[in-house]
């Protein structure tokens, strides 16, 4: 991309993870990573806790039960196969990243160590075209039954990066409904907004357009699939999770919506592929004419937000 473009070449690779399996995910992602540079694209992102899957199966074996060998089973093989940063668990994302140019988006189950290590959060991490993780923002707040795998996230993440002419911000799921994360990327200069979905086209169709016209920025839905034919025979209780299991759980619903709110594309279902779009940040800066919420249409001597971006942890130590 030349340094004066006004443009940037974005795709949504939406993809099924090789479900609970991390490193056989982390492969998938990377030759997607591949593809989607040969399509020209200088961003690319991926669902909500591709890597290594999302828990489906919660919802479905009665994922409430205390003390059940079951969930147990499940949460303990969740834990096994989650990403560890410090680790280097997405090295190789990361290689793939420099080697393509890409800039990559991408929905993981983090273990953090400075958390104690056995606690998992939905973490979306972005990393930059030299291979850097930019931001790793754990997702603030999971979604009903997702309370019963996943921890609570903090504001660390709540940053935005450069990407071309673009300043992108993200953030997972139903947080993208919550207006003062929203507002707390605005305020750092975001126009192009990722959303990232562990997949259906409900939860992509309105809320897409809405953040796009009130942010007045591009913004991409990036969903994954799953289906019960992605269930592999060595998980545990596979037959069970098998037999509980929807034909289709996740059905995609990736989209773009530009900044005055009308489809560049419009949600897509039922299909793994690469979904691509040219984005011109002269858009954004026309529909910023009328409203801009961080800017000409604020009334910071009325409201403010403040925003805590420590990262969390339960103990300070003084050696």
């Amino acid at each position: 991309m030349s340094p004066d473009s006004d443009t940037l070449r974005v795709g949504i690779a939406q993809i099924a993870p090789v479900w609970l399996d991390r490193d056989a995910t982390i492969d998938k992602v990377c030759t997607w990573i591949e593809g989607a540079a040969r399509d020209g694209c200088e961003l690319v992102a991926f669902g909500e806790a591709l890597v290594p899957g999302y828990p489906f199966w919660l919802e479905r074996t009665d994922g409430a039960r205390f003390e059940s060998p079951l969930q147990k089973a499940l949460h303990a093989h969740y834990l096994d196969q989650a990403v560890d940063l410090e680790r280097g668990d997405l090295h190789r994302v990361q290689e793939a990243a420099a080697d393509h140019g890409v800039h990559v988006c991408v929905g993981t189950i983090e273990r953090p160590a400075d958390r104690g290590g056995h606690s998992v959060y939905c973490t979306l991490v972005q990393v930059n075209t030299e291979g850097r993780i930019a931001v790793a923002h754990r997702k603030l707040m999971p979604t009903y039954e997702e309370r019963l795998a996943w921890a609570t996230g903090d504001g660390h993440g709540l940053r935005t990066t450069p990407v071309g002419p673009f300043t992108v911000g993200a953030l997972n799921c139903w947080e993208n409904w919550m207006p003062l994360p929203r507002a707390a990327l605005y305020a750092q200069g975001e126009d192009l907004h990722v959303a990232t979905w562990p997949g259906n086209v409900r939860n992509t169709q309105d809320i897409t357009r809405f953040i796009a016209r009130e942010g007045r920025s591009y913004v991409l839905s990036a969903c994954a699939l799953m289906r019960a034919d992605d269930i592999g025979e060595m998980l545990p209780f596979a037959d069970v999770l098998r037999d509980a299991s929807d034909d289709v759980m996740a059905n995609g619903g990736s989209c773009i919506a530009a900044p005055d709110g009308n489809w560049l594309v419009e949600p897509v279902a039922d299909a793994e592929c690469l979904i691509t779009a040219t984005l011109h940040h002269g858009l954004v800066r026309r529909e910023r004419q009328t409203f801009d919420p961080a800017g000409h249409y604020a009334r910071p001597d009325v409201t403010r937000l403040i925003v805590d971006r420590r990262r969390q942890s339960t103990v300070e130590f003084t050696d």
